[in-house]
């Protein structure tokens, strides 16, 4: 099995590990990872999970090797595999992803660790995280616009939001390489390491996120999915909507700070 968590507290590690393909998504990866998130979603005790690939890659995209064995396939069968991955034609359970969770909601962050290549539908998982922080030596890329593979998992949709349409196209079209200095200007990573301290410092900031009550944490970062493209009333509307239920939670803070805890910045006891 090359989907594997290790748990400390409220925070989940799940670890892609398949290094001889440099954690290349093939249909078992892509269905264990699903299966590993949806148990992250599930578990009440889980509050922020960690996307990591072992090995020094974080992903190399869809499985090439995996792709070819389509080739010689009847028409009828590879359309039939294709059909497994459609979206359903009423209001079913979507199927997940070619890179498995790139279809899926969930309710609480994550976070992704990247080190080394996080390329093609690689890069698109890395966009499907909240937040990337990525070691001085990752680099991003729509490497499949070598082979002709399109962007299925949502990276026409998420890379455009992140660093603009102008350079979202460039970067698609030309298929070149994006390093994680270029990233982190441009807004497609929040923060950079050294070299094999990207899931070190992606578990610290989970851990630091899993602290906070969490009602406002998920109401706050649904909000900012949930409010893209509407117009300002509609936008506050939806705010109000989603945050007005985890406003009992923040009473309850309140309530603390008025009895001398979290002043002037120290959230060391709140």
């Amino acid at each position: 099995m090359s989907i594997r968590v290790e748990k400390q507290e409220h925070v989940w590690t799940i670890i892609h590990d398949r290094i001889e393909a440099r954690n290349s998504m093939d249909p078992q990866s892509a269905d264990d990872l699903v299966a590993a998130f949806l148990a992250f979603e599930r578990d009440p005790e889980a509050r922020v999970a960690v996307l990591w690939g072992a090995g020094g890659a974080f992903c190399a995209g869809w499985d090439l090797k995996y792709a070819a064995t389509l080739v010689d396939l009847p028409e009828q069968e590879r359309d039939e595999i294709f059909a497994q991955l459609d979206f359903p034609k009423d209001d079913g359970p979507v199927p997940r992803g070619a890179m498995g969770p790139t279809r899926l909601q969930l309710s609480k962050p994550v976070i992704a660790a990247v080190e080394g290549p996080a390329v093609a539908g690689g890069m698109e998982l890395a966009m499907w995280c909240d937040i990337r922080v990525c070691a001085e030596d990752a680099y991003f890329g729509v490497y499949c616009r070598r082979w002709g593979v399109p962007l299925v998992d949502g990276g026409t949709l998420r890379l455009p939001r992140l660093v603009g349409q102008g350079r979202a196209l460039e970067i698609i079209l030309t298929g070149r390489q994006v390093p994680a200095e270029e990233a982190l200007r441009i807004g497609l990573c929040e923060q950079i390491v050294a070299p094999g301290q990207a899931r070190a410092t992606a578990e610290s900031m989970a851990h630091d996120i899993a602290r906070f009550p969490q009602e406002a944490v998920r109401a706050d970062r649904r909000n900012v999915y949930a409010t893209q493209g509407l117009g300002e009333q509609e936008a506050l509307k939806v705010e109000w909507g989603n945050g007005v239920n985890a406003l009992v939670e923040g009473i309850a803070g309140a309530a603390r700070f008025s009895s001398g805890h979290g002043r002037h910045g120290d959230f060391g006891k709140i």
